[in-house]
């Protein structure tokens, strides 16, 4: 399972409200690094407040609007990302993991690539007996979900460049998994999603998610798992650098490059009704 000989970059942020945007941006752009640089990155990060993340297929909700207004009414903030898939929820109950791995030579299948982060995930965890499979009824189902005893306690997706691409993860650490799951179920409901029939949104059934904390890791935190995470890409011989990932972000290189995918983002995000 080892991907790279150099040492991994870890940077780890948490963003506020009024910094939802620079999530995306930020993934991007060090997508871009890593494809220039053949430099392999690990971001951790949290939002600070609830927050549905969009997909691109949820702009095809035939009542956008009174869906977002749904999530207001459930004091939860909203943005759209700029890949596929379909809505996800953040807090600082969720811990996003977005793995970053050069491919110059090697060029890694869709589904080996899932199966790096899957690994890793699954060595944190030596406890846990971790499946992947699309759990039809969570939110965001996809082919990669992990799941414990047919729970989802995580999705995955992934984006590629020439040389490089970039696993984003999230795991359900700890917190009221039942009540995102509702809030986005009462989003689809609000939003017509299932008047009609050209677009496929999940009906969304609490009882088919859950968290790791629930699973007998009564104390976990997204800190606790940034360490396991970590300890289990040392066990794989790869080496972590935990010093210049604070000069990376600081770097004229990187923020050039964010400043232009922030735009992008700025920009489709503009495209979402106003309520």
């Amino acid at each position: 399972m080892s991907f790279t000989n150099v040492p991994i970059t870890v940077i780890n942020q948490i963003y506020s409200k009024s910094t939802k945007l620079d999530t995306f941006a930020d993934t991007n752009a060090l997508l871009e690094i890593c494809d220039r640089r053949l430099t392999p990155f690990i971001h951790f990060w949290t939002t600070a407040e609830p927050t549905l993340i969009l997909g691109i297929n949820d702009r095809r909700l035939p009542k956008l609007a009174d869906g977002l207004k749904s999530l207001s009414a459930n004091h939860y903030d909203y943005f759209l990302r700029n890949s596929g898939g379909l809505a996800v929820v953040s807090d600082p109950g969720i811990l996003n993991i977005s793995l970053f791995i050069p491919q110059p030579d090697t060029v890694y299948t869709i589904d080996q690539a899932y199966e790096i982060i899957k690994g890793l995930i699954s060595m944190s965890f030596p406890q846990l007996e971790i499946k992947s499979y699309e759990i039809t009824n969570s939110y965001c189902p996809g082919k990669y979900d992990l799941s414990v005893n047919g729970q989802k306690i995580a999705g995955i997706a992934q984006r590629r460049t020439t040389n490089a691409l970039v696993l984003m993860l999230y795991l359900s650490v700890n917190g009221d998994q039942d009540a995102r799951s509702q809030t986005v179920a009462a989003f689809y409901n609000a939003a017509d999603a299932y008047s009609q029939s050209r677009w496929t949104f999940p009906h969304v059934n609490k009882a088919t998610m859950t968290t790791v904390q629930k699973l007998g890791f009564e104390d976990i935190t997204p800190s606790d798992v940034e360490h396991k995470f970590l300890a289990s890409v040392n066990q794989q011989n790869i080496s972590v650098d935990l010093t210049s990932g604070s000069d990376l972000l600081i770097s004229k290189a990187f923020n050039e490059e964010r400043a232009k995918q922030l735009r992008k983002i700025q920009l489709r995000n503009e495209q979402l009704p106003i309520v």
